[in-house]
């Protein structure tokens, strides 16, 4: 058994939904329009971005062989570059002074323009960390992008089922 199957076998009862659905949305037949690569880099920078230490130790482990150096430091980017934009955008959203709404971010957001991996593999863990996010102009903007790059409605789907699940096995890793 794996790290990361004992991992999932070690949840809680009252996350067993979690549980199986860690086995499916980590699983191509179960992350449609994406491919290993993009699965478990979207799910790596969801684990990063929840800050579940011991899911992004055995997400690590477990796919080892299917990421190199540039997705591993690509998952980090997007979960960093991600939890200021979802901040920023998000409140610059919902604030009701409109010249507020209105003002430049002039923050420094390089890495969205060269991530160091394929450019849509960076979008869709962009959208998923923004999924956790709850930015919702930061979901909207790289749902754009990833549908711009060719990619189905499905995939950016599936990035976000993948933020969903990864997010809740990150609190029962946290409440115990």
């Amino acid at each position: 058994m794996s790290a990361f199957e004992t991992y999932r076998e070690n949840l809680k009862d009252y996350a067993k939904d979690i549980r199986l659905n860690l086995s499916t949305v980590l699983a191509p037949e179960g992350a449609p329009g994406l491919s290993p690569k993009q699965i478990a880099t979207i799910a790596l920078a969801c684990a990063y971005s929840a800050g579940a230490k011991g899911l992004t130790e055995v997400l690590r482990g477990e796919f080892a062989t299917t990421l190199g150096d540039a997705e591993l430091e690509a998952a980090k980017g997007a979960a960093v570059i991600m939890a200021m934009n979802n901040v920023f955008y998000r409140t610059q959203h919902h604030a009701a002074n409109e010249e507020l709404k209105k003002l430049p971010a002039r923050l420094r957001m390089n890495i969205i323009g060269k991530p160091g991996i394929e450019k849509v593999d960076f979008e869709l863990a962009c959208l998923a960390v923004s999924a956790i996010g709850g930015c919702d102009r930061c979901v909207n903007s790289h749902v754009d992008e990833v549908l711009k790059a060719g990619l189905s409605v499905d995939a950016a789907h599936s990035a976000i089922r993948i933020a969903a699940t990864l997010n809740a096995a990150a609190l029962a890793e946290a409440i115990g």
